[in-house]
């Protein structure tokens, strides 16, 4: 559930990145703020399932508007730059609020039920409900990208001094997928914390925003399945690696295998490296590409 969560994550990163051509390192803002809003409304005011997280995911995409209408109208590293100091002005915000339980984080968030009437304490029950999510959340993207709208998504780009030539309300479009984007980050993290049971200023901060650009990359920037790919390759690899070392440590009686769990970061750094070394495009991306190669020499 959490590799869905953070893949649903990746995705609507990557509608901004991929399809779009945006840069934002503040996208943690939107995934960890819903989850603060859902965790609260479920724990403290003791809404429904399905409520909580409608208003976590309306509360994202608040936030992502006020943030896109800030910095919209800037572009290439200046768009960037004011995504991040954004995000950061979110986090100490939500560092400062009292009901976030500041550094403690949210604990003990229940998980409520579905409209009153399915119980989500179960994880069976509650894994079926979190592939729904995604699965409805993925036909919306697919159906923004493929629309004419999404077209006008491609044509800003990859060209958008012609597209503004062709009398496209460039900052319009841009601002609307921005939105789009922070709401669909804001389903997944509004999800997580009810799957997880709690929520922590992790989530918020702006490691967790070059996260999802690194699980974007890997897996393939534009394409349509990549960022499944890479949020499992980086979630799976966070959740085994420390496994790994002290199995090893264990069966070997070497303590500095315990040391490989606690490296995680610089694995990830050496898998990004020999993504951009050897897989320009991401693993998809690149699997696409010499698919079509040998299908044209073919």
């Amino acid at each position: 559930m959490k590799i869905l969560c953070f893949a649903l994550f990746a995705c609507s990163f990557n509608l901004l990145i991929g399809y779009t051509g945006l840069l934002s390192f503040g996208h943690a803002a939107f995934f960890g703020a819903a989850g603060y809003i859902a965790g609260y409304l479920l724990r403290d005011v003791g809404l429904t399932f399905e409520v909580a997280v409608l208003v976590g995911t309306l509360g994202a995409g608040i936030i992502g508007y006020i943030m896109g209408g800030l910095a919209i109208r800037r572009r290439g590293i200046y768009f960037t730059m004011i995504t991040l100091a954004l995000a950061q002005m979110v986090y100490f915000v939500f560092l400062q609020a009292p009901f976030t339980g500041g550094e403690d984080g949210f604990q003990n968030v229940p998980r409520s039920s579905l409209f009153g009437l399915l119980n989500l304490s179960s994880d069976t029950t509650m894994y079926y409900v979190v592939v729904g999510i995604v699965i409805l959340s993925l036909v919306l993207i697919h159906r923004i990208i493929s629309s004419p709208y999404g077209n006008v998504l491609a044509a800003i780009r990859e060209n958008e001094p012609r597209a503004i030539s062709l009398g496209y309300d460039v900052n319009k479009y841009k601002l609307l997928a921005f939105v789009l984007s922070a709401m669909i980050a804001g389903l997944a993290g509004a999800t997580k914390a009810a799957v997880l049971g709690f929520e922590t200023l992790a989530d918020i901060h702006w490691s967790t925003s070059g996260l999802v650009i690194l699980m974007t990359l890997i897996g393939g920037k534009g394409t349509f399945t990549g960022p499944l790919v890479g949020a499992f390759v980086i979630i799976f690899l966070e959740n085994k690696l420390g496994e790994a070392g002290t199995f090893l440590a264990h069966l070997t009686g070497i303590e500095g295998f315990q040391a490989i769990g606690e490296s995680i970061t610089t694995v990830i750094g050496l898998i990004f490296i020999v993504c951009v070394l050897a897989f320009r495009r991401g693993v998809v991306g690149e699997l696409m590409d010499r698919l079509t190669q040998r299908n044209a020499v073919s």
